[in-house]
């Protein structure tokens, strides 16, 4: 009575995590930096336009959006990706989400088929990876394929390194830009070179760019960017929140946006089994993709986090400061000993790197030697934070 293919998912990270540490007592008052939730204060008007639209809480929201949300992300994504005027059109290329994981778990029911190329079908996924992916490719009996993105690698799948008969039965493949938790930024030709890829081999592009916003330097490319040069959308989906952007992952509201048929099975689908956002989020949120001076604040906020990261850190643990996201990305050794002592010494909770990666064949998982903290508190937390690491921790 029970499907068998989710037993391969096992835990969470998070439970992981929590049964790690389970019984162990933090030895100072706990600072909880293993899940990137923005702690950074929103725009005091979010919850004004909230309070305006309560009236509409009393009806279903539309099942494609209303209008106005739908415009606001069209005219965010073509100004932010300087795409020409008319590639995104607001009522034929943009799906409103409860969040990107809804979208990034829904797409592949649409697109992975229960053959391809007369084989069991592969989703590649970066290794380390978000775990809504994994879900996402075991939920439609796709064989989940972890390519290796590691310091050898740039922090990025080497796109070279993959067979024509792998690709070959390929239905999807994961990427993020910002990468989660490595923080490195495609480049442009990377990403035309997996557009390429996508519409040669006939598999879909899942681009997963919420962490486009917080950057150091140049605001990253995207995948519609990359796809401009060919006109089309074909093959490619972009999704995007505010909950990092904006930091507001409580509002639970983001997108997905790209090849027109495939959006327009989407919407079919989640008429069947999908919530959107309410009238008022979807308000809201709207006021949200229109502005972008809080944005910029939130950006110098994370700014000044690595600027104390670097001043305690130093060169220790390999660190380094990415291009993008709010991530340090450690190199400990034993991430799951040290995640321990962590909590028992320092009442840091973090995240061992192996719990957001995979074994491959014949590969040790890259994830292992590494721990994943997020900047997401303010100043004095992440100076009193970082401070106990480095006290904690031998050089």
């Amino acid at each position: 009575m029970i499907n068998p293919r989710f037993d391969a998912l096992g835990e969470s990270p998070f439970e992981r995590l929590n049964r790690l540490i389970n019984g162990i007592e933090p030895g100072q008052p706990p600072i909880l930096m293993s899940l990137g939730e923005p702690q950074h204060p929103y725009p005091d008007w979010v919850g004004e336009v909230l309070y305006d639209h309560r009236g509409d809480y009393g009806a279903y929201p539309a099942l494609r959006g209303n209008e106005d949300f739908l415009r606001a992300v069209a005219d965010w994504l073509t100004q932010r990706f300087e795409l020409p005027d008319g590639l995104i059109v607001w009522n034929q290329h943009i799906v409103p989400l409860s969040g990107t994981r809804e979208g990034l778990y829904f797409a592949p029911q649409i697109i992975v088929p229960r053959r391809k190329d007369n084989q069991q079908p592969a989703v590649l996924i970066p290794n380390p990876f978000y775990h809504a992916y994994a879900g996402a490719a075991v939920a439609v009996g796709a064989e989940p394929v972890y390519l290796p993105a590691t310091r050898d690698t740039g922090f990025l799948p080497d796109l070279e390194a993959l067979d024509d008969a792998l690709l070959a039965r390929t239905a999807a493949f994961y990427i993020c830009s910002p990468a989660n938790p490595q923080g490195t930024v495609a480049k442009p030709a990377y990403l035309e070179r997996l557009i390429e890829m996508a519409r040669r081999f006939d598999f879909v592009l899942l681009a997963d760019e919420c962490y486009s916003e917080i950057y150091a330097g140049d605001p990253p490319p995207g995948v519609l960017q990359a796809a401009t040069a060919s006109g089309s959308l074909a093959n490619v989906l972009v999704f995007n929140s505010l909950s990092k952007r904006s930091s507001v992952p409580g509002l639970r509201s983001g997108f997905l946006a790209g090849d027109p048929d495939l959006v327009r099975r989407i919407q079919t689908l989640r008429s069947y089994g999908g919530a959107l956002p309410s009238e008022p989020v979807l308000a809201a949120s709207a006021a949200l993709w229109r502005d972008e001076a809080h944005v910029v604040e939130n950006r110098a906020r994370y700014a000044r986090k690595f600027d104390i990261a670097e001043r305690i850190i130093g060169n220790r643990f390999g660190y380094y400061r990415p291009d993008g996201g709010f991530f340090l990305w450690l190199e400990v050794g034993d991430s799951e000993a040290t995640t321990a002592t962590l909590w028992r010494e320092a009442g840091l909770k973090v995240l061992p790197g192996g719990y957001v990666a995979r074994d491959a064949p014949d590969e040790p998982n890259p994830g292992a030697p590494y721990i994943r903290l997020a900047l997401v508190h303010d100043d004095p937390t992440t100076e009193e934070a970082l401070t106990r690491l480095s006290s904690v921790l031998p050089s």
